[in-house]
């Protein structure tokens, strides 16, 4: 019999698991791979998941969210693969440095909004560096179906090609990579011009990269619907502010390197939340009084909503100003 599994304080489920493998496969990036703890199979997960790590450093809780990209039919592991941010918040570094072999840390239950729509005829990926990691499991699956795919892949060069090898020795005709040091890019163009109709364009990768594929798609008379992205947004860091929290009645501050999200977490007050990159649109939360401005860096809320001052989504945001006043 399996053990229950966890409740997080957002009510999310959470597994106990335990570090498995660690394979370095280049200078920046490295595979990590989990058993579950208790020796049960993991959840099942649908090609584009991702789950959020919970990583313990020093007393501090990160979490951090990550795309499975370990094969869907093989529920005994999960497995994500990490670039290291040297710049960045401190969770890629801390897989990076202190965790080992056998170490014991908690995931997430896996959640999907970046899916296949199984309606296409045909789909076609486009990654730039570690995005591509959510492809990975969508190849697995489309190959197992029968599926019709191609991919490109930009990255740095051969050397920070992540499972670029890999790719084009299983499949040397659909597995196309383009590598920027050798002034290779992708004919985006000609690439869209030329599918059959029904075929689904997927991207994932740097901002940049994920708004010139919607652009030209769109240029292209390429149907919204057509067209799938992921992006995890990283807080930023920004000057400390306050923030009333109505319903908790209590005040805090969040300071220059955590999210308001951490802040009220921090604080145990109960935030939802199912991506924490600025998706998925579960932290929405109203505000109810704001005298400054708001610094809005989520997907999710349209132009409309991040003009009227009267919604935020703490897991990415944040508020330069006098006073804000949040419903929570």
């Amino acid at each position: 019999m399996s053990a229950a599994p966890q409740k997080s304080r957002a009510g999310a489920e959470k597994i106990d698991v335990t570090v498995s493998a660690i394979v370095p496969l280049n200078d920046l990036v490295t595979r990590f791979e989990f058993k579950r703890t208790d020796g049960e199979l993991f959840p099942p997960f649908s090609a584009g998941s991702h789950t959020v790590v919970e990583m313990n450093d020093d007393g501090r809780t990160r979490l951090n969210p990550y795309s499975l990209m370990s094969d869907p039919a093989d529920t005994s592991t999960y497995a994500i693969s990490v670039r290291r941010d040297d710049a960045g918040r401190g969770g890629s570094l801390f897989l990076h440095t202190k965790v080992a072999v056998g170490d014991r840390m908690t995931l997430s239950y896996p959640v999907n909004l970046f899916p296949l729509d199984l309606r296409a005829c045909k789909h076609v990926f486009l990654a730039g560096g570690i995005g591509i990691t959510p492809f990975m499991a969508m190849i697995a699956h489309l190959d197992r179906m029968g599926g019709t795919w191609e991919l490109h892949y930009a990255c740095r060069s051969k050397a920070l090609g992540t499972y670029a090898d890999e790719l084009t020795r299983k499949h040397p005709n659909k597995a196309h990579v383009h590598y920027d040091d050798q002034d290779q890019r992708i004919a985006l163009e000609e690439l869209l011009d030329g599918q059959p109709l029904g075929t689904h364009v997927y991207v994932c990768g740097p901002k940049g990269m994920i708004e010139w594929v919607h652009a030209t798609a769109a240029a292209h008379g390429w149907p919204d619907e057509n067209v799938h992205s992921e992006e995890f947004l990283a807080p930023q860091p920004g000057k400390p502010f306050e923030v009333r929290l109505c319903k908790s009645d209590i005040t805090i501050e969040v300071g220059e390197r955590e999210s308001l999200l951490e802040a009220i977490e921090r604080c145990g007050v109960e935030a939802p939340f199912l991506c924490r990159g600025g998706a998925c649109g579960q932290c929405e939360t109203d505000v109810v009084e704001a005298d400054g401005t708001f610094d809005h860096r989520d997907h999710w809320l349209d132009e409309e909503e991040h003009a009227s001052g009267k919604k935020i989504m703490p897991c990415v945001s944040r508020f330069v100003g006098k006073s804000l006043v949040l419903d929570r």
